[in-house]
């Protein structure tokens, strides 16, 4: 009967052992997965972030060149007018 009862909480304890490594193993897998997201996420915010610069760069390049190019015909129709 003794040998029965340790025969049985040997078996029971390598159960439980068992147990806690599968969890473990899922919990680590399950964090990786959570990281690999969160990093593709931040990447991809990133990049929208990025062409929205870029396009903020583009408007404010093409506003300059229009206030240039006004300021260019302003300067040409002054003269014109002195002379």
């Amino acid at each position: 009967m003794k040998k029965l009862f340790v025969l049985f909480a040997v078996a029971t304890m390598s159960l439980s052992i068992y147990s806690c490594r599968e969890t473990t193993e899922e919990k680590t897998e399950d964090a990786v997965e959570s990281m690999g997201e969160d990093m593709e996420n931040a990447a991809e915010e990133a990049g929208n972030e990025m062409e929205e610069a870029g396009e903020e760069v583009e408007a404010a390049a093409e506003n300059a060149e229009n206030e240039m190019e006004q300021e260019v015909e302003e300067e040409v129709n002054e003269t014109d007018d002195n002379a």
